[in-house]
């Protein structure tokens, strides 16, 4: 019988025992990389990837059954943004540089991570710190001050716990279809491929054989049932299955999900049937919560002007570093309320069409659509 592991003790992703203090050993794909980067030899296909491999596995937390494995996504986020946000306070200029880079940071890990198709947390591990170190700072920096009462602080609290709650019903199961297994997966007599255009009669009688599609006949029939000689099948071949109207698949999630509308990085999972609701709320909420503390913290630091003019003009923001933190958090909530702003706005617009973003990017390709607001 193998024994347990103990506190510091892991299995690799190689199936090996291993041990955090030999976490610096058998490097055989650094060792290589270091050694052809200082004989100025380029790396070999894929190499980049299996050192970052070997990186993100062995970083691990001891534990109780075992060490447990960190996501490397997880830190960027609560390490540089508080040391950019505290240099930008440093000198208006410092200020300036750092809170334009930060966005065109993200954007271009954006790209990466949706080039590669990867999923990766970067994004929610950001947007999570950011609204604690916000609050943090807030409570710190602004409310000492005697400016803002505590029924302020009190609504503000409140906000945050109710984008919170409809942020992690958001996360939650989007609608994804029941992944087909072998005894229920459809003939290919039925479905050959994607490309296959079918007879109705064809269809139909795959309807009526009564064979369950992944435990839902009722619902894959009526489908099956309106196609119509000459109409594309909607059919997934990476799933096997026969999607219902509107789905979709997600190629980060590998799911098909019910009335797909988008795969949002921001909360690591995709937009569908079941979680487009409390999207649009988590949206709302955050909306309403960061302007509320925008105002508050630039009243407090600006007193006398109104926000939007003490957003672009407050003497005095950088005559204390106080003031100079939360005027740079002021600025970065700005424009991440922004960004997000749009977000929403895009929603609302596509829900008054009674799209979905996946079908207006759809009609964009096919030269079936027209661009609102540049969405």
């Amino acid at each position: 019988m193998e024994e347990p592991l103990c506190c510091c003790e892991y299995v690799d992703r190689r199936g090996e025992r291993n041990h955090l203090a030999a976490c610096c050993c058998d490097c055989e794909e650094l060792d290589e990389g270091c050694d052809r980067w200082l004989t100025c030899r380029s790396l070999p296909p894929g190499a980049l990837e299996r050192i970052a491999d070997t990186v993100a596995d062995r970083c691990r937390v001891p534990w109780f059954a075992g060490a447990v494995k960190i996501n490397v996504s997880l830190v960027p986020p609560m390490v540089l943004l508080p040391v950019f946000l505290h240099i930008a306070a440093l000198h208006f200029l410092l200020g300036l540089v750092v809170l334009t880079s930060l966005p065109a940071v993200v954007l271009w890990y954006y790209y990466l991570t949706h080039r590669r198709k990867e999923r990766t947390l970067f994004f929610l591990s950001l947007g999570l710190f950011s609204l604690g170190y916000m609050y943090y700072v807030f409570l710190q920096e602004v409310v000492p001050r005697g400016h803002v009462g505590y029924s302020q602080v009190a609504l503000l609290t409140c906000g945050l716990i109710l984008m919170l709650v409809a942020l992690s019903r958001a996360k939650k199961d989007p609608g994804y279809l029941p992944i087909s297994t072998n005894d229920d997966k459809p003939s290919q007599q039925a479905f050959p491929s994607k490309n296959v255009r079918g007879s109705s009669n064809g269809l139909h009688g795959a309807a009526a054989s009564g064979h369950s599609l992944n435990g839902e006949t009722k619902g894959y029939s009526r489908v099956l049932a309106e196609e119509r000689e000459g109409v594309k099948m909607d059919w997934c071949a990476k799933c096997q299955l026969v999607r219902p109207a509107r789905a979709g698949h997600c190629r980060l999630c590998g799911r098909c999900v019910r009335r797909l509308d988008h795969h949002c990085v921001w909360i690591n999972s995709c937009v569908g049937e079941q979680n487009h609701q409390a999207f649009i709320l988590a949206l709302f909420f955050f909306m309403l919560t960061s302007l509320y503390g925008i105002m508050l913290t630039l009243d407090t630091i600006c007193r006398g002007r109104t926000p939007f003019t003490a957003l672009f003009y407050c003497p005095g923001a950088y005559s204390d570093y106080s003031s100079a933190l939360s005027f740079t958090c002021v600025w970065y909530c700005a424009i991440v309320t922004a960004g997000m702003g749009y977000i929403l706005l895009i929603q609302l617009l596509n829900i008054s069409y009674n799209v979905t973003e996946r079908e207006a990017r759809l009609a964009l390709r096919d030269n079936a659509g027209h661009r609102l607001l540049g969405g």
